[in-house]
């Protein structure tokens, strides 16, 4: 029996095709478990192949990150755009989309988070994505509040709340509801001033 020719992934798909065997190895045995070595081990392709995608190990778990604020980005901006110009209704579909992707969607990010701490491109890389869902919220906001720009400190605060609620929610000291339910009002407390 002759089997069908492997095709070649285009440098895309194989990023995409390291980046969910990444996510899936983190997943299964945790982030301490993902090196490049294992990680093209895992993939069935070479260690150069994976050095050339991501060059360090903090490269690889910075581009999981980018990952998953790329995947939390569309959730949001698909649901913002469904959803009605209506504080209430906004203010539902962020804290629902944070929430679920928090708890759904990556569960590996808060270990990949913990993992690049102390390297300086980390931080970089969380306050870039953090101002950019900042002012996802301040543009899905601002229209229903009526007419006034939301403070920074305010949405700073928003983020906080986001963060430590998807995190308790996780652990099981609050349900996602509960999360879910807070954040909007938080949210809604911040847009109603």
């Amino acid at each position: 029996m002759t089997l069908p020719p492997r095709r070649r992934l285009s440098r895309e798909e194989r990023q995409a095709q390291l980046l969910d065997t990444a996510r899936r190895l983190v997943q299964q045995e945790g982030t301490d478990a993902l090196t490049l070595g294992r990680l093209a081990e895992q993939a069935g392709v070479t260690k150069p192949v994976v050095y050339d995608h991501f060059a360090t190990r903090e490269g690889l778990l910075a581009a999981l990150y980018a990952d998953y604020d790329r995947h939390q980005a569309a959730v949001l901006q698909a649901a913002l755009q469904a959803a009605p110009a209506t504080l209430e209704a906004r203010a539902d579909v962020i804290a629902t989309a944070y929430i679920g992707c928090v708890l759904t969607e990556r569960q590996e990010i808060p270990g990949v988070a913990a993992a690049l701490a102390g390297a300086p491109e980390m931080e970089a890389l969380k306050r870039r994505y953090q101002a950019a869902f900042i002012a996802r919220c301040r543009a899905a906001l601002e229209p229903c509040a009526g007419g006034g720009a939301l403070p920074a400190a305010g949405l700073w605060a928003m983020l906080g709340a986001a963060d430590a609620l998807a995190e308790a929610a996780a652990r099981g000291a609050v349900t996602p509801d509960e999360a879910v339910a807070e954040l909007r009002r938080v949210i809604g407390g911040l847009a109603g001033r």
